[in-house]
């Protein structure tokens, strides 16, 4: 299985998932039921969902078929040495034998033995356990796991379909189910109407044919009308579009989306959590300095140094930075050596005739007070390096000995050029950034502040927390320095106890435990390939300040279909109401087939298709049912009233049987369509151009399509399309009422009943 059939569906799939839908069920269904009695005029509602699902289908092809092409620039790539020849290749190209050049950050993409050189692997994606493990000759390296530190030679005994490399990306997201809010809430809406549509379907049908006596024929048109109503057949499509549409968006800006859902996720982010290096920064470290400590010989060190990266496994970007400024050296032969891990903060090389040189993070190897000009570097946000040589023995296992410094080596990262703009924006969106990085506190702090970074000057040093207090001071802190890989974890868990939605962007190896257990995982595209394997989000251009867009798009999607789902959800409301009422009261659905297409083309479909499309940043303050729901409960609820008046008026003579081609057809579908217009109305509020245009072409649309199918029947078709009488003045009087009171009604249940609470 390559890289693209992971991150996407293949059309097959597509195709199934969006013909093979409970609704698409009922609905086919409902079309057998009226294709059996040849009431063909009612079958207009298939062609639209033929429709509906052609467009949902060319609609996600499109977007994965930009996933797929994107994909290619982050797939990770395996160096082998495959008879004597070097050479990069695809992951899934790798063959049995062939030897994997293994080093720091890169992700094992085969079942392998080392054949020379110690490595200390992270195996959390396939353990679960986030401890390193120490791999040396002759030792098995997992597929799925990912290298810490250090180099090796390993010989390929796996590949394909017998080891883990076709299974990261799912095995990182397995433990992880669908926190898709809008998918669950339509689930809910699914199993809701599934659990009615059945038993009211039958009910129905037997009162019609057996109670009211009537025809097969009417008894199955009225029956269906009620059913197509309470099925939403367009959301499933709005929100399947939105985020497609996102995707193709996002794709224009190097953003690969790897999983549909991470748009909307970012939505409800209210905490970004950030590292430094890559993401505050350019991610292109050098060496700015070298700060010598009193009684060291620059000759001395700058030969030890260089005979430590002559031989070192290390090659982070801190390392190649000391490459790319120092000159190796064979002076010094090495006897053994340590490779840095992200939870030692240092690398440790035995030169034979010297004793141990050791170079990493000034908290490791100083236990003093660091002079003044050192200090004025890391006050700066440069990132410092103390480096120096013992005579005792060093074990990584434990604290190291004291070390006789000899200098501080002095790096720099320039700040990314937007980070200032980003920094603003998201506190302008009330999104809270949190700085998580390794580095020392201080230096940390200083590089916050210049990215603008808010409370950037509150840093506290992890080293000295305990995990029992990390959720005292996640709240309180937006700059953690000195962070072990577990701490990040921790801090995401501790987020998420406060209710907080995480984000949390990573590149290394030490980013895995949090990326999995962040709401939205986000990967820069230089980073390594476990980071982009895992994560949702991969920045190709490793420019976090896409994240706006990323975040832009999430919200419009929501805030999009949380409106139309207004509009929707009206007629499945009333819908269920209406068959109640029927049901209790013995009278037919007031309503034909072709009356709730009408309604679904016109009043639901159009608006809220073209809606979807509008930018929309706002801040997404509730929850999508429960906001859908008020929206449309009181319209609802508006038309249940009205067809309670009416039914007093029919039982007092004033109205005609409804169900039958008079007045009292045409006077509740046209209040229908007006209840219907009002929640278009709610909608498009506040106006402006697109959204006045869209209110207003609904509302003269469908009253235009009701006249020209009546003109038809009467001097064209011979035909009565919509089963229903041209309005006469007696029936318009009492429909201007019915919206007058439907207005009414609406207006003192949404103020009152289903009001929005001001705190939401």
């Amino acid at each position: 299985m390559n890289k693209q059939d992971k991150i996407t569906k293949s059309t097959g799939q597509i195709i199934r998932d969006n013909l093979c839908t409970l609704f698409n069920l009922f609905n086919l269904l409902i079309a057998i039921a009226l294709i059996s009695v040849k009431a063909w005029s009612n079958l207009f509602f298939i062609l639209i969902i033929m429709l509906n699902t052609a467009i949902g289908i060319a609609q996600e092809i499109k977007a994965k078929r930009l996933v797929e092409k994107l994909s290619l620039l982050s797939m990770p790539k395996a160096d082998i040495d495959r008879n004597g020849t070097v050479m990069q290749v695809n992951i899934e190209d790798v063959c049995l034998d062939d030897i994997l050049l293994l080093e720091s950050g890169r992700q094992i993409c085969s079942d392998s033995v080392i054949e020379e050189g110690t490595v200390e692997v992270n195996e959390s994606l396939l353990t679960g356990e986030s401890d390193a493990v120490q791999k040396t000759v002759g030792d098995q390296l997992l597929s799925g796991s990912s290298i810490i530190s250090g180099k090796c030679r390993a010989k390929v005994i796996h590949v394909g379909s017998d080891n883990y490399a076709s299974k990261i990306a799912k095995e990182a997201k397995k433990s992880k189910s669908l926190s898709s809010e809008l998918v669950l809430s339509m689930r809910k809406v699914t199993k809701f109407t599934g659990f009615l549509i059945v038993p009211l379907g039958i009910l129905l049908f037997i009162q019609a044919l057996v109670i009211r006596d009537n025809d097969m024929y009417s008894a199955v048109v009225s029956t269906s009308a009620g059913l197509l109503g309470m099925l939403p057949k367009g959301l499933y499509l709005l929100i399947s579009i939105g985020l497609a549409a996102g995707v193709v968006s996002l794709s224009k800006k190097n953003v690969l989306v790897q999983d549909l859902y991470s748009l909307e996720n970012l939505a409800h982010v209210d905490v970004l959590c950030l590292d430094k290096t890559g993401t505050l920064t350019e991610g292109r470290m050098k060496v700015d300095d070298v700060v010598f400590f009193p009684g060291a010989e620059a000759e001395e060190f700058e030969t030890l140094m260089g005979s430590f990266l002559k031989h070192t496994a290390d090659n982070n970007a801190t390392f190649q930075a000391m490459n790319s400024y120092f000159q190796t050296s064979d002076r010094f032969e090495p006897v053994g050596s340590i490779p840095f891990s992200s939870d030692r903060k240092w690398s440790a090389m035995e030169l034979k005739g010297v004793g141990t040189f050791v170079i990493g993070a000034p908290e490791r190897l100083c236990t003093t007070e660091l002079p003044a000009d050192i200090r004025a570097h890391m006050e700066a946000g440069k990132r410092i390096l103390l480096s120096g040589v013992t005579e005792e023995k060093v074990d990584k296992s434990k604290p190291l000995p004291k070390i006789r410094l000899m200098a501080a080596v002095v790096i720099v990262d320039p700040i990314r050029k937007n980070a200032v703009s980003a920094m603003d924006y998201f506190r302008s969106e009330g999104v809270g950034v949190k700085i998580i990085s390794g580095d020392n506190p201080v230096t940390v702090s200083a590089i916050s502040k210049q990215a603008g970074v808010p409370m950037a000057e509150k840093c506290i040093d992890m080293s000295t927390v305990s995990d029992e207090q990390i959720d005292d001071i996640v709240d309180e802190y937006s700059v953690f320095g000195r962070v072990t890989p577990v701490q990040k974890r921790l801090l995401v868990q501790a987020l998420h106890r406060k209710n907080r939605t995480v984000a949390m962007t990573g590149d290394g190896v030490n980013d895995l435990l949090a990326l999995k257990e962040a709401d939205c995982s986000i990967a820069v595209g230089q980073g390594s390939d476990a980071a982009r394997q895992v994560a949702q989000l991969v920045l190709l251009d490793s420019d976090f300040s896409v994240l706006r867009d990323v975040l832009m798009q999430g919200r419009r999607v929501v805030n999009n279909i949380t409106k139309s789902a207004g509009v929707f959800f009206i007629k499945t409301i009333y819908s269920v109401l209406l068959c109640i009422l029927c049901l209790i009261t013995n009278t037919p659905f007031p309503f034909v087939p072709i009356q709730i297409t009408l309604i679904d083309l016109i009043i639901e479909g159009y608006p809220s298709f073209f809606a979807s499309f509008e930018p929309n940043a706002k801040k997404v303050t509730s929850h999508f049912l429960p906001e859908a729901i008020r929206r449309a409960a009181p319209n609802a609820i508006s038309i249940a009233v009205c067809f309670v008046i009416y039914l007093v008026l029919k039982f007092m003579g004033v109205m005609g049987e409804a169900g039958e081609n008079t007045q009292a057809n045409a006077l509740l579908f046209m209040m229908i369509g007006a209840v219907g217009i009002m929640g278009v109305f709610k909608m498009c509020y506040p106006f402006n151009r697109l959204r006045a245009f869209l209110f207003i072409t609904t509302a003269v649309g469908f009253y235009a399509a009701v006249w020209l199918c009546l003109f038809l029947k009467d001097h064209i078709l011979n035909h009565d399309i919509l089963k229903m009488a041209v309005p006469d003045g007696k029936t318009m009087i009492i429909f201007l009422i019915f919206v007058a009171v439907s207005i009414l009604v609406e207006r003192i249940f949404a103020l009152t009943i289903f009001r929005k609470k001001t705190n939401e």
